[in-house]
C-alpha cells in the first residue's frame, strides 16, 4: 500500500503534460475567429467554442464592464484566451511603466 501511493502520485504527474497537450492539439480544425470576437454574435461564439477546452488559446471568453457615466449600462468585451493574456499582460505593463515613472518624479523633487 505504501508503494502504491507514490506511484499513482508519479504516474498522475507524467501523465498531466501529454493530457493537456493532446487536448491543446485535439482540435485542430478550429481557426481564429472569422472576425473580432466582440462583433460575434453569442450564438457564433457558442458555435466556435464548440468542441474546445475553456483553456484551449482559441476559446473566446466574454466580460461585461459598466460603462462611464451609466449606472445600468453595460458593454460586452470578448476576447480569445491568447488574446486575453495580451491584454492582461500590456494592462500590468503600463501599470509598472506608470509606477516606475511615478516613483522617479518623486526622487527628483527639488523641495
Amino acid at each position: 500500500m505504501n508503494r502504491i501511493l507514490p506511484a499513482l502520485a508519479a504516474a498522475a504527474l507524467l501523465a498531466a503534460p501529454a493530457a493537456l497537450a493532446a487536448e491543446i492539439a485535439a482540435p485542430a480544425d478550429h481557426a481564429p475567429p472569422p472576425k473580432a470576437p466582440s462583433a460575434m454574435t453569442p450564438t457564433e461564439i457558442k458555435a466556435h467554442n464548440e468542441g474546445l477546452a475553456q483553456t484551449h488559446p482559441l476559446y473566446i471568453k466574454c466580460r461585461k464592464t459598466l460603462a462611464i457615466g451609466s449606472l445600468v449600462k453595460k458593454n460586452r468585451v470578448c476576447h480569445t484566451n491568447e488574446q486575453w493574456k495580451d491584454v492582461t499582460a500590456r494592462g500590468n505593463q503600463n501599470a509598472r511603466d506608470t509606477a516606475e515613472a511615478m516613483v522617479g518624479k518623486g526622487l527628483n523633487s527639488s523641495n
